[in-house]
């Protein structure tokens, strides 16, 4: 049932999220289009009045559009999904971690996968071949402000369907 409500909590999350981004790729769009425009503008004007220097002025022009573009293609790399970072990720499932447990070798999973394997597969850390008993698992909650840090700031993360 843990899971399950998770599962609708992140579909939640993702689609907030894709709300969100939707309307800011809009208004950065818009803001795009209008600092060109007055870009294009200043060039016309500075054209009009430079004697000579339409090489300079010109140059200065395209220089301006690049520094433009580069600008809002950073604003635009929140909204980017990417990968997710390795070290919020369980070992087992390569998902993100909710529930993040670490042995005494210093292994960090997932806690109910973990869980599953020593009671499935045996009683040993699937990474370091060493005894693992359940009692031995700790909460690791510097990884879990960790991941959540992570999802606030990249909301597309949350997508798991």
């Amino acid at each position: 049932m843990v899971e399950e409500i998770w599962q609708e909590l992140a579909k939640a999350k993702y689609l907030q999220w894709e709300h969100v981004s939707s309307k800011r790729s809009w208004e950065l769009q818009s803001l795009k289009d209008a600092c060109e425009s007055a870009l294009k503008v200043e060039h016309v004007f500075d054209i009009s009045e430079a004697e000579g220097f339409l090489d300079e002025v010109s140059a200065s022009h395209l220089n301006q559009l690049e520094a433009l573009g580069q600008v809002f293609r950073k604003a635009a790399e929140a909204d980017t999904p990417s990968e997710v970072p390795d070290h919020l990720c369980c070992k087992i499932t390569l998902d993100i971690l909710r529930d993040p447990v670490i042995t005494p070798s210093g292994v960090t999973y997932e806690r109910a996968v973990i869980l599953e394997h020593l009671e499935k597969v045996g009683r040993f850390d699937p990474i370091t071949r060493e005894r693992l008993l359940p009692s031995q698992l700790v909460p690791n909650l510097a990884i879990k402000e960790a991941v959540q840090a992570f999802l606030d700031r990249n909301g597309w993360a949350y997508k798991v369907w």
